[in-house]
């Protein structure tokens, strides 16, 4: 078992990106970068391979992301509304979770923050632009990330 704290305003945020996110698997546009990004190239060197073993393999994989983003949200316990003050946005939720939701976690935040990627234009991290709130979110999913691999 491994437990996670989360304030209630990062888990309002994360519920929300969450939405967002299974929106997003739900309209699987295989042509959209983030959606690539979440489907990556087995044969970097064969377009034709890669394409075949994509199209063979993408909903698969895309319908395991969309489940892990459930399991979260339902680990959340969703809905999960925004804070109605300062007070309540900083209290800590503990939240425990069972090996498989865990990895749950871990590719659910991995996921967000390769969607998020695609869309600020990173690829590597001299992309990061400072002045950019969203990179904020980013930097965030990161922290977390990488704060669940620690506890791994």
């Amino acid at each position: 078992m491994t437990v996670v704290q989360i304030t209630r305003i990062e888990a309002a945020n994360l519920a929300e990106l969450l939405r967002q996110f299974r929106e997003l698997m739900d309209a699987a546009d295989n042509a959209d970068p983030a959606v690539q990004r979440l489907t990556p190239d087995a044969y970097p060197d064969d377009t034709e391979a890669s394409r075949q073993f994509r199209d063979l393999t993408a909903s698969d994989l895309l319908s395991r992301r969309q489940e892990d983003a459930q399991t979260v949200l339902e680990t959340l316990g969703v809905p999960f509304e925004m804070p109605r003050t300062d007070t309540e946005s900083l209290e800590e939720v503990t939240i425990a979770l069972s090996p498989e939701q865990f990895e749950a976690w871990l590719r659910s935040l991995a996921a967000l923050r390769l969607v998020l990627a695609s869309r600020l234009g990173v690829s590597d991290e001299d992309d990061h632009d400072e002045d950019d709130p969203r990179f904020g979110v980013y930097d965030w999913l990161g922290y977390r990330l990488e704060m669940l691999v620690q506890q791994a």
